[in-house]
């Protein structure tokens, strides 16, 4: 997953406007082939309770839960491209799209069940995803590193 910290996000299908928050988090998240749900739980409680917010001395200490933000889950499988061969990506290690699609689904509800105001993109579809991103603050988490 790719977790920015954003004052705006917003996920558009042709002219349609799919999904839109304010201050929060922007969450790109791919599924990788034998991610399972705790997987995607633990990546929920990632997604809900890490720091990346500013306290009232400035340092980044407090979560979106906290501070009342907004998550926009957007699904993406290129986030699991190996570009080790050749220059054109290989997307073997992403889960198939009827297995990714479910535990996308799952990543939603188990972040909304934390309170959370949750809106996303539509999967498999051709997005146009505009952010701002404050900071700029951006990680990447891997549920692997849960394992």
């Amino acid at each position: 997953m790719v977790i920015q910290r954003v004052t705006s996000a917003s996920v558009r299908v042709g002219d349609e406007l799919v999904g839109s928050i304010g201050d929060g988090l922007a969450v790109l998240a791919g599924v990788a082939a034998g991610d399972g749900a705790k997987d995607v739980s633990w990546c929920a409680r990632k997604i809900v309770q890490m720091r990346l917010f500013e306290d009232q001395e400035g340092r980044m200490n407090r979560s979106v839960q906290e501070t009342g933000g907004a998550v926009l889950l957007v699904s993406q499988f290129t986030l699991l491209g190996n570009t080790r061969k050749g220059n054109r990506p290989s997307f073997s290690s992403a889960a198939p799209p009827d297995e990714a699609n479910e535990l996308f689904q799952y990543l939603v509800d188990e972040v909304r069940a934390f309170g959370l105001l949750v809106e996303t993109g539509r999967f498999r579809a051709m997005m146009d995803v505009e952010l701002v991103n404050r900071g700029p603050v951006t990680v990447i988490v891997d549920s692997r590193e849960g394992r």
